[in-house]
């Protein structure tokens, strides 16, 4: 009888919380980055987050979701743009899009950091756990008053991720939307697999993929393949009611379109 498979410790575990971001030559994106994943409480908050979330049987919500909703951050910023839609860091402050960018992704990569203590109110525990910590992870990246100004536009994209966040920044719109769309089908697996047959699992269950290219008319366009109609309401309810009423609205399109071949398709494309 072959001995059981050892399993990673609880320091290998953490370690491996490390994220890769398409920084593009913006240095101080890079920094930041740097910062993050050399930070162990950040990477152990990470790691906790991932853990409670599986306690609960949710979909993930360990590194690899921050590693993807911060991708899915930064492609949505620099399509934008590119299309001259100015962020809060230009137009309000007189700062850069790369100081935009950082924001971005410094919202997206602690917006979940509460996990690692409840499900109930992780935004809010996101956001004190994430200005404990912002200060050092700037260090290095910007002097004062620049450092104070990211750190509290940061954390406005941290709280305007829940439910009724209301951002009102492009920066937090930005990050409310990219959380949104880390919609496909491999997060629902764990929970879609045991057992946990809800609305909610299903219709995460039955989102083959997204697309996120430049529009024709609008600055974003993303493009939704589903397998079954009941990802309507992950594409309604999750990503519709994270981008209504934001300053994102009028410049994203949102198509979704049902591929199946055997199902009856009540609704062949449906459009936010």
């Amino acid at each position: 009888m072959s001995e059981p498979e050892e399993q990673p410790g609880l320091a290998e575990r953490v370690d491996a919380a490390r994220l890769r971001v398409p920084t593009r030559g913006n240095r101080r994106l890079e920094r930041l980055v740097a910062n993050v994943n050399a930070d162990p409480q950040v990477r152990g908050w990470w790691y906790l987050a991932g853990v409670n979330a599986q306690r609960l049987g949710m979909s993930d919500h360990s590194w690899v979701h921050i590693q993807i909703v911060t991708n899915i951050a930064l492609r949505l910023a620099r399509l934008l743009f590119k299309r001259g839609v100015q962020p809060a860091m230009v137009a309000d402050h007189g700062m850069a899009e790369r100081d935009a960018e950082v924001v971005i992704a410094a919202g997206a990569m602690l917006h979940c950091l509460g996990m690692a203590i409840h499900r109930r109110d992780h935004e809010r525990f996101s956001l004190f756990l994430a200005a404990d910590r912002l200060p050092a992870l700037l260090e290095g990246v910007y002097e004062e008053p620049e450092r104070t100004v990211v750190a509290a536009e940061a954390m406005h994209a941290i709280i305007s991720h829940r439910s009724k966040g209301e951002p009102v920044t492009i920066e937090g719109a930005i990050v409310r939307v990219a959380d949104a769309l880390d919609m496909a089908k491999g997060r629902a697996r764990l929970p879609f697999e045991a057992g946990e047959t809800n609305i909610h699992s299903l219709s995460a269950y039955a989102i083959e993929e997204v697309k996120i290219s430049a529009g024709r008319e609008t600055a974003v366009r993303i493009e939704i393949e589903m397998s079954n109609s009941a990802g309507i309401f992950q594409v309604d309810e999750g990503l519709g009611t994270k981008l209504r009423g934001t300053p994102l609205e009028p410049h994203i399109e949102v198509v979704a379109r049902i591929e199946a071949e055997h199902e009856k398709r009540l609704v062949p494309v449906f459009r936010l």
